[in-house]
Parts: structure tokens; C-alpha cells; sequence
């Protein structure tokens, strides 16, 4: 069966959280949002653990899904619905290994070479990115723009994740080019309001026309 994704997929990005993480996610989750990624780059891995088992059990009971960035031990361990990998990462097939049955594996892509290996891999989802500019790495990689979404569009009917400084005024065109879901960071977790700001993305994905798989 393939897996369905909300239209917003909000990263939980520990440098940007200001407020408690836990406070921050379920303000979130109370806001609608439905899915899920929490990323720490410079936390030790009993600290990635820690939090991210925190957070899982923050939002279980809200009826979300939760996935971890990169480490696929540490989302086995903390009870997340899934993992998200890099191309620096363990492959799905090795992910999927670690988590067991009943997870979710998403993986990251930044060209078209990427892109076809995860379309015919076992990743349950393929990020694509960053569709714009974006601030939110320190070293990110080249923007594929929109042309690239609508151009691997019909190679999968797996769920398309776009990535990468997508600001509330394009998402809808990025729902419109491809995408099944919006990643954002930024957009979200910097602004004055987070919950607030997440209901306006909801509400604008919601009304976008999506570019259905061939």
C-alpha cells in the first residue's frame, strides 16, 4: 500500500527551538501538524536518544508520525514511527534492517542519479532538495529548483518530500509541481508564532492542486 503523507512535514531542527523541544512539538501537533522529524546534528548519541525518545512519547498519544534524522539505532531504540537517512547514511535496505517491522524509511536526494536509486530502493518515501535556496545547512547542496521535482514526478508513485527553503508563499506551487508533502524547518520554527505560522501552511497546502505520479 503506498504511504500517505500530510502535506506538511515540519523538521524539528534543535539549533532553531528556542522553547523546549517537547513544549515546541506539541504546540505543533495541537496546531495540526501531523508529521514529524526531529534532527540534531551536534547532540552526543545518548543525548540524540534521550530527547528523541522524549519527543516520541510527546507525540504518540497525539495520533503523528515521528521520525528521526540519520540514525536509525536511535530511532529503533526511541520508539519512532521511522527514520529519515542521507546519502551519508545506512541505504533503506540496511535502515529497514535495524527498525524492524512496522517502520517507515525516508531518504534523502539531491540529483537525478539519487533520485532514481531511491525510487527503486525499499524507502517508503524520497526527499528532494533544496528546491530553493536555503540557510537552514551549513554547507547545503546545489538547488535543483521546481523544474527537477516535475521532471522525477513520474518516475515513482512513492510519496515526493520537497525540501529546502520553501517559504509560505510558494508552497502551494510546490504541492502544484510534484510534491506530496513540504519540508520546513525555518519557515516555521524562526517565526514569531510557530503554531500560527504552521496552521498557515496547512491551510495554503490544503488548497493546492497536486501534480499526481504518471
Amino acid at each position: 500500500m503506498r504511504l500517505v503523507l500530510p502535506r506538511l512535514y515540519v523538521i524539528l531542527d534543535a539549533a532553531l527551538i528556542i522553547s523546549s523541544e517537547r513544549d515546541c512539538a506539541l504546540s505543533l501537533a495541537e496546531a495540526g501538524v501531523r508529521l514529524f522529524q526531529y534532527r540534531n546534528k551536534s547532540a552526543a548519541t545518548r543525548q540524540y536518544l534521550d530527547s528523541s525518545r522524549k519527543l516520541a512519547e510527546t507525540l504518540r498519544p497525539q495520533g503523528v508520525s515521528f521520525f528521526v534524522n540519520d540514525r536509525s539505532d536511535v530511532a529503533y531504540l526511541a520508539g519512532a514511527s521511522g527514520v529519515h537517512v542521507g546519502q551519508e547514511d545506512l541505504d533503506p535496505e540496511q535502515a529497514r534492517q535495524i527498525l524492524g517491522a512496522g517502520k517507515f524509511v525516508g531518504v534523502s536526494t539531491h540529483n537525478l542519479e539519487q533520485f532514481e536509486r531511491a525510487a527503486a530502493s525499499s524507502a517508503d518515501y524520497i526527499a528532494l532538495g533544496p528546491i530553493f535556496t536555503t540557510s537552514s545547512k551549513a554547507n547545503p547542496d546545489p538547488v535543483v529548483g521546481l523544474d527537477l521535482l516535475r521532471k522525477v514526478r513520474p518516475f515513482t508513485d512513492k510519496p515526493v518530500v520537497a525540501i529546502g527553503g520553501i517559504s509560505l508563499e510558494v508552497a502551494g506551487a510546490v504541492i502544484e509541481a510534484g510534491a506530496d508533502s513540504v519540508a520546513v524547518l525555518s519557515g516555521i520554527l524562526s517565526a514569531g508564532n510557530p503554531a500560527e505560522r504552521a496552521r498557515q501552511y496547512i491551510e495554503t497546502l490544503a488548497s493546492a492542486k497536486h501534480a499526481a505520479a504518471v
